[in-house]
């Protein structure tokens, strides 16, 4: 073309965007400047999708001067396209200034928001951003994409009873019948500790609305919360209605027999993965077996299975293997195991963290007082533990020996009147759970403040009798917690639900779902 003009241009830019090379995209937007071509808002969007292919928040930089100069911030979808690039290079601040400057903001410009902020882990902030949506003055509604996203970040935070109301949105706006939707339900109801809930919306699908996301959400769900030989007869029922699974639903049904201690039931599966389903051991496949290996104290085998594996072992693998020598109690392995994890400079504060545990299980205190020391030299810092509770819509969190919650005397009285009231029932602390080299005594009143304990006193304290109290904690659960959780399961009548990191533990008339386990 002699004299191609900007709608020329801007197909072209936009081909380019959507192609192998997306850096052409944004080459020849510059070239369209430099030769005296005028832009418009899409020729800028175009490009703007174009770095955003090819991760170049510089290039990106560039054109946003440039739309700033030429005065187009007044053209929604073109700073929508801007927010996802700063959403895409973890820039949450700067795609909230540009969210702001949007005159008339729309339901897209929303859910880039909300994705922004999931992308970044401040999945609290999406919770409040669904309910100024429906406040939004020009009348902005959430769709079904926005539902996605809330419901992404309910599961994340174990935030039911707002999971609940997003529920009832999608119900009440007609969006039920839309599978992803009904698949983000099941997900978001098991990762909150309510199965039947997630069973209910399962069951409510129709056999040709199953697809094998559908069955693998649930499997997983039952897994994720001790129901293994659930999570197999779902499996089994999976392959009846004639539904293939995929790499995830097989990594569902090992983390089931994981969970519960299936060995032999999951080594099985793990054998018919190839012969049977086609399916290639992936990582994850790997890091399911060390796990259901190392619970079940074959730590040699588990070590093997990694030694042998078909593809690199990454650091996930080595952790998952550190945490059942933190486990078991195997010192030797897990000084191995750091060593892999330094060769592939990936240790982090929670590596030295279970090594430390290790130590102090096994008494070792001179090997403990040591890398406290290195980790001090090194500037290695840890993350504390916290729990949250969430009561009518709201999220309260809590840190050890926590004092800054506004109702922190009722909280600590509570909790002094409830361990009172658990060594009456025969409760015992199990100091073996601190790992500070202190006297009995010490332990016994530094394990009396551990975060969920506070959760679960909070939530005795702000409920009815009979209310089910749901925790979710960042981190592993203690022996002693879980053994003060039963306990209060039985002489305060309640059920007691905590999310750890890897897993559900339901709490019922004294026993856990997991039959100790864990």
């Amino acid at each position: 073309m002699p004299n191609p003009n900007v709608s020329h241009y801007n197909t072209m830019i936009r081909a380019y965007s959507v192609s192998n090379s997306p850096e052409q995209g944004f080459h020849l937007y510059r070239k369209m400047r430099l030769n005296g071509i005028p832009t418009n808002p899409l020729s800028c969007s175009f490009a703007i999708k174009s770095c955003i292919r090819f991760s170049s928040l510089v290039c990106g930089l560039q054109i946003h001067a440039r739309i700033t100069r030429d005065g187009y911030q007044s053209d929604s979808l073109l700073m929508t396209t801007l927010m996802d690039l700063y959403s895409n290079s973890e820039k949450p601040v700067e795609a909230c200034r540009v969210f702001d400057e949007i005159p008339q903001r729309d339901t897209v410009a929303w859910n880039v928001l909300l994705s922004c902020y999931i992308r970044n882990q401040r999945t609290r902030d999406v919770l409040c951003l669904f309910d100024n949506m429906n406040f939004e003055v020009n009348g902005c509604e959430p769709d079904n994409v926005t539902c996605l996203l809330v419901l992404q970040a309910c599961a994340h935070l174990g935030a039911l009873e707002f999971g609940e109301k997003v529920h009832r949105y999608i119900e009440e706006h007609g969006y039920s019948d839309a599978i992803n939707l009904s698949n983000s339900l099941i997900t978001m109801y098991s990762r909150c500790g309510s199965l039947d809930k997630a069973y209910g919306v399962f069951k409510g699908m129709s056999i040709r609305q199953k697809n094998v996301v559908s069955w693998s959400a649930m499997i997983s769900g039952f897994a994720v919360n001790g129901y293994g030989r659930e999570a197999i007869e779902a499996f089994e029922e999976m392959q009846r209605s004639g539904v293939l699974p995929d790499d995830q639903t097989v990594t569902g049904v090992l983390s089931a027999c994981s969970h519960c201690g299936l060995v032999d039931k999951g080594m099985t599966f793990f054998g018919r993965m190839t012969k049977e389903y086609g399916i290639v051991p992936n990582i994850h496949h790997y890091g399911c077996m060390v796990d259901l290996l190392g619970r079940a104290g074959l730590l040699d085998q588990a070590y093997q299975l990694i030694k042998s594996m078909t593809v690199k072992p990454d650091t996930t693998i080595w952790r998952t293997l550190l945490g059942a020598c933190r486990v078991q109690g195997h010192v030797s392995l897990g000084e191995q195991v750091i060593g892999h994890l330094i060769e592939l400079k990936a240790e982090e504060a929670g590596d030295y963290v279970l090594l430390l545990n290790i130590y102090s299980s096994a008494a070792k205190w001179e090997k403990v007082k040591e890398l406290r020391k290195f980790m001090k030299e090194k500037g290695i810092q840890t993350s504390p533990g916290s729990s949250s509770i969430e009561l009518k819509g709201v999220l309260h969190e809590f840190v050890v020996d926590d004092v800054t919650h506004q109702r922190k005397e009722e909280i600590y009285e509570m909790l002094d009147e409830i361990n009172q009231q658990l060594k009456i029932a025969g409760y015992v602390a199990e100091i073996t759970s601190e790992l500070h080299n202190l006297t009995c005594e010490e332990k016994e009143h530094v394990l009396s403040y551990h975060s969920e304990k506070l959760a679960i006193a909070f939530g005795i304290l702000a409920t009815p009798p009979g209310t089910t109290i749901r925790v979710a904690k960042n981190l592993r659960t203690c022996v002693d917690c879980h053994n003060f959780a039963k306990l209060i399961s039985e002489v305060y009548n309640r059920q007691v639900i905590i999310r750890d990191r890897t897993r559900f533990h339901h709490f019922r008339n004294g026993c856990c779902s997991c039959n100790d386990y864990w």
